[in-house]
């Protein structure tokens, strides 16, 4: 059986905390910008941690899993 919990999870993940997608933070003018699909070098630090907190929390703490077969 396969775990596709930690693949789901990576994906959703990556897709929505992608800066400038959605939103950025910090943004260049505010502190929270929505959709100017536009980064800095910080935005994707800040993107990064939050990334890694979340997948952290879901996988290692909740421990999500899907199995299939």
């Amino acid at each position: 059986m396969a775990d596709w919990g930690p693949v789901v999870i990576a994906v959703v993940l990556f897709v929505l905390l992608s800066p400038g997608l959605l939103f950025q933070i910090p943004g260049r003018g505010r502190v929270v910008e929505f959709g100017n699909m536009q980064t800095s070098g910080a935005s994707i630090l800040v993107h990064a941690i939050i990334y890694f907190g979340l997948i952290t929390i879901f996988l290692i703490a909740i421990g999500v899993h899907i199995y299939t077969g």
